[in-house]
């Protein structure tokens, strides 16, 4: 157990998980350059000693591995297991002690402890590293801040939020050392804070912790039960409680936090906020967002600031999710009844993609399956909490118990050889998606759509291209991604009016050249700017298809008809994932950092031995 950061570096260095990087780095880009190409390797975490422009060291990659993940908590993780899996109410625990003596024991010394404000010396934002991730980023930005906000109508630590939103240190607009941006997407806590606020026409208190022991940050991120605190769950994952104090002007302080950053979130006032390189691969655009004004910065004196780089997964907040699979997976299963299996797909951003495994029980007279129950279960994980953002669900029903979601190849291929175009897409329009996600157009709206299948297999699936295909005019490059789904290559997209006469036109040629059998081999196409990238490797087929197409303005069919308000086709349904005008950029690395930071993997640099 740790009780500080600095506790939970060495014991990584002892172990031989942390390596030290004794060359002075620019935080404009080099330090963010240098944790990618180490996690890419699987790297250690590092320990940044000369930071350029701050006295303060930084530490990252801290979670870069599912294994080093485990380490951390080897000694909690089981507890934290149990009580996730009171997932009704996982304060029961507390109610009836005889049943659950030993987790009742762990909650009851996980409660926060109120201590004296000290420990801590007044800064400036500008001491603090600031570290610039991507080029085309809008300033330095914090990507582990432990956000910390009460309920104006119930204050108190058992009630706050603490959460992890993106903070911008510098750039834009901000009045340096006295504005700092705070972008919190739909479907968050602090929001609900903000909103009693400004009703009751009181100022919101922000304080935002960075650093101290790694189980709050990762309490930051935990999906959490209604009715368990942030802090709570700290204090079980850390072996400790979580000790905080409030300073002179009542901001609450986190006592064994590196950096704390307190401010009131300005009423009625927004600022550009971003770009920012964000964790689908993209920038997330410029953007108004709420303002912090600063009111105090304070730091250890030997404060280490901890940070990550988010981009195009698998990245370090990547391993943050399947950590939290493990632990809370089974809690969802309770939650959603009828729900088996679950999956937010990390290659394709994770909102944009869920597959779901799920019981078919509502009418097993009938000699021909066909969703029923698994509809309702769609309809429950679109309406449950973060998964409401999922842009498309995969939902098959298994009475096998040989499906996984785990194994998207298969999983989908069992999807495919079941589902019916013409009865099982089902779409939900005009609706909210991720903030992230810029398919729809317009910041946090766009559309869903499940894909549901049941029963016994009705195609064989192809695995070789078909040759009409080959002979197309116009669409190029045939490619089959795996038996079924096949990348098709056109011209750059130009607006939706041409691209639905193209669609329209490919469906006509397929039509005319091919006889049904021969579709009925590919259910799935995939129209894209690249066929070649997007079939080279399944995980550019996860992110390309599904981060780059909007369901209900993207999606086509061959074939295709309107009945009363149901949409289905005949054969094939087709995706459009070409990049589209209104699209995000995607990341790219700066080749001059990228020789810039050669040096530390050369012969005598820190880094030699990940060369």
């Amino acid at each position: 157990m740790y009780t500080n950061l600095k506790e939970c570096l060495n014991d990584l260095e002892q172990t031989g998980q942390l390596v030290r990087i004794k060359e002075t780095l620019d935080p404009d880009l080099e330090m963010a350059a240098v944790h990618l190409r180490i996690h890419e390797a699987g790297g250690p975490a590092l320990l940044f000693e000369k930071v350029k422009g701050s006295r303060f060291q930084a530490a990252s990659n801290i979670f870069g591995t599912l294994e080093r993940c485990h380490f951390l908590f080897r000694d909690s993780k089981e507890k934290i297991r149990q009580l996730m899996a009171l997932s009704d109410n996982p304060l029961k625990a507390l109610k009836q002690p005889v049943r659950h003596l030993p987790l009742a024991m762990n909650a009851i010394k996980a409660l926060p402890s109120k201590k004296t404000f000290s420990g801590f010396r007044e800064i400036k934002i500008s001491d603090l590293p600031q570290i610039k991730h991507w080029p085309k980023d809008g300033g330095a930005f914090v990507t582990l801040p432990q956000v910390y906000s009460e309920d104006v109508s119930a204050p108190g630590i058992m009630r706050a939020n603490i959460g992890m939103y993106r903070i911008q240190l510098s750039g834009n607009e901000y009045l340096p050392n006295q504005e700092i941006g705070l972008h919190y997407q739909i479907h968050r806590g602090i929001g609900v804070h903000q909103s009693k606020a400004m009703a009751q026409d009181k100022p919101l208190k922000i304080s935002i912790f960075v650093g101290g022991p790694p189980a709050h940050t990762l309490s930051a991120v935990m999906p959490l039960p209604e009715g368990l605190s942030e802090a709570v769950f700290a204090g079980i994952l850390g072996g400790r409680r979580f000790r905080y104090s409030y300073d002179a002007d009542g901001f609450a302080i986190s006592n064994d936090a590196d950096f704390v950053i307190t401010g009131t979130i300005m009423p009625d006032v927004l600022k550009p906020e971003g770009p920012f390189g964000d964790h689908l691969g993209y920038y997330s655009l410029t953007h108004p967002f709420p303002v912090l004004k600063i009111h105090k910065v304070y730091a250890k004196p030997q404060g280490i600031w901890n940070f990550t780089v988010v981009g195009r997964p698998p990245q370090e907040d990547s391993t943050f999710g399947a950590f939290i699979h493990e632990l809370t997976g089974g809690a969802l299963k309770k939650e959603i009844p009828g729900l088996k299996a679950l999956n937010a797909v990390d290659e394709a951003g994770v909102h944009p993609l869920l597959l779901a495994i799920g019981s078919e029980r509502y009418t097993p007279y009938l000699p021909q399956q066909q969703p029923a129950e698994l509809l309702t279960i769609a309809n429950r994980i679109l309406g449950t909490g973060q998964l409401s953002l999922a842009k498309f669900l995969w939902i098959a029903a298994d009475n096998t118990g040989q499906l996984s979601v785990n194994d998207i190849p298969a999983f989908m291929q069992y999807v495919l050889e079941r589902i019916d175009w013409r009865r099982d897409v089902h779409f939900h329009t005009k609706t909210t998606i991720d903030t992230l996600d810029y398919s729809g157009g317009t910041l946090n709206q766009g559309s869903k759509v499940v894909l549901a299948a049941c029963g016994e297999a009705k195609r064989t699936l192809g695995k070789e291209v078909p040759l009409f295909f080959k002979e197309l005019q116009y669409f190029e490059n045939p490619r089959m991604v795996m038996p079924g789904i096949l990348a098709l290559q056109a011209p750059a997209f130009k607006d939706y009016e041409k691209a639905k006469l193209e669609m329209e036109a490919l469906s006509d040629m397929l039509m005319v050249a091919a006889e049904d059998e021969e579709l009925e081999a590919v259910p799935l196409i995939v129209v894209t700017d690249d066929a070649d990238f997007l079939a080279a490797d399944f995980k550019n087929y996860l992110w390309v298809t599904y981060t780059r197409s909007n369901p209900e303005m993207d999606i086509y069919g061959v074939n295709s008809f309107t009945e009363h308000k149901h949409w289905g086709c005949r054969h094939s349904l087709i995706i459009d994932a070409r990049k589209k005008p209104h699209h995000a950029p995607e990341l790219i690395k700066s080749p001059e950092v990228e020789q810039k930071i050669d040096r530390l993997f050369e012969k005598g640099g820190s880094l030699h031995a990940y060369r």
